[in-house]
């Protein structure tokens, strides 16, 4: 589906733009590779892809509604991140800017809408990382931090670590301007009601999955290539429907749910954590890229078919150096969107589009 971009949308979009940050200053050229990606951008412009999860999303079971919602919500995230982009910021700014705005919707399983645990709260996991670097930060089991993918770049901004959790990465985050929140703002009716059928299937003893429950992965992502070529990619997330034990899953994970190498590609990825953490999907697809020269789509679908192989399911976007994009997923849909300084501008949902 290709959307027209109105002015005005975009000028909002671009003055609500966060500054970039210090550590994402312009660097020299980076070490680029020409790939056979569907999308390649023009030399000097700029990629961006999002995605808000990967499922059993049909036709038949989303409203008209519902579909035009998601499809607003995805747009919206494009423009956030195109409103930093378009201005020669960062790749990491403009991830960020795509990925917080969906954790503020709650149509998504990230931030506000996340999904409950078995014990009835919301845990929230994300990770960000710098292709030019590949410096990367990453969060999980937060409780309180309005935008975890902000939390997980104050992570990479600091340095000393990659991966923080629980109560003191709220901490860490609060310290360090991250917004905080009463526990209770991340929790919706909806998401209620799914963690109350879950706990009802297990009282009686029938066998069920949290993939039962909501039907698809609602972790949201983007990666982007920005105007200096440079790569980055951000993914955030509530996690599975009744979690058990301090369950941590693929998207807060440098290498399985979350990569970015401007040697290879950028890659975000949703769907069933466990399988994506085995196969190491996010830095496979990157491994491929950069040292077997498959294209991002090769290198998507062949990883995208070792997950399946296992029993896994879910999809992934993927950047490359050369503003060339990629989706892959072996589900029914996923809610997704790319847009390019070269007028590329679409969003989609089911698998035939």
């Amino acid at each position: 589906m290709i959307l027209s971009l109105a002015a005005a949308a975009l000028a909002a979009a671009q003055a609500a733009a966060p500054q970039p940050f210090a550590d994402a200053a312009a660097p020299p050229a980076a070490e680029t590779r020409i790939d056979r990606a569907e999308v390649p951008a023009t030399s000097g412009g700029w990629t961006l892809v999002v995605h808000g999860g990967a499922g059993t999303i049909r036709r038949d079971r989303i409203t008209a509604e519902q579909d035009a919602a998601y499809r607003a919500a995805i747009d919206a995230a494009l423009i956030a991140g195109q409103a930093v982009l378009a201005k020669g910021g960062s790749a990491l700014d403009a991830v960020q800017a795509a990925v917080e705005l969906m954790e503020d919707d709650p149509l998504f399983n990230a931030g506000r809408g996340a999904v409950f645990t078995h014990d009835r709260t919301n845990e929230l996991d994300a990770a960000i990382m710098d292709g030019r670097t590949r410096a990367a930060g990453a969060v999980a089991r937060l409780t309180t931090s309005r935008h975890p993918v902000a939390a997980a770049r104050a992570v990479l901004r600091d340095g000393r670590h990659v991966m923080l959790t629980g109560t003191d990465a709220d901490r860490f985050a609060a310290e360090r301007g991250v917004e905080q929140m009463d526990p209770a703002w991340f929790a919706t009716s909806h998401r209620r009601e799914q963690i109350d059928e879950f706990l009802r299937r297990e009282a009686g003893a029938k066998t069920v999955s949290s993939y039962d429950i909501d039907q698809k992965f609602g972790t949201v992502g983007a990666v982007a290539r920005d105007t200096h070529g440079n790569l980055a990619a951000a993914t955030s997330t509530g996690g599975l429907t009744g979690k058990r034990w301090g369950r941590i899953g693929d998207a807060p994970i440098v290498g399985a749910g979350t990569y970015a190498d401007d040697r290879a590609c950028a890659v975000s990825a949703t769907g069933a954590g466990e399988y994506f953490i085995r196969v190491g999907v996010a830095h496979e697809i990157c491994a491929r890229v950069r040292l077997a020269g498959q294209s991002l789509q090769e290198a998507a679908d062949a990883v995208m078919a070792e997950v399946l192989a296992l029993g896994g399911s879910g999809g992934v976007i993927v950047a490359g150096p050369d503003g060339g994009s990629a989706f892959s997923f072996n589900t029914e849909g996923m809610y997704r969107g790319r847009m390019t300084s070269a007028g590329v501008h679409e969003v989609a949902i089911y698998n035939d589009e």
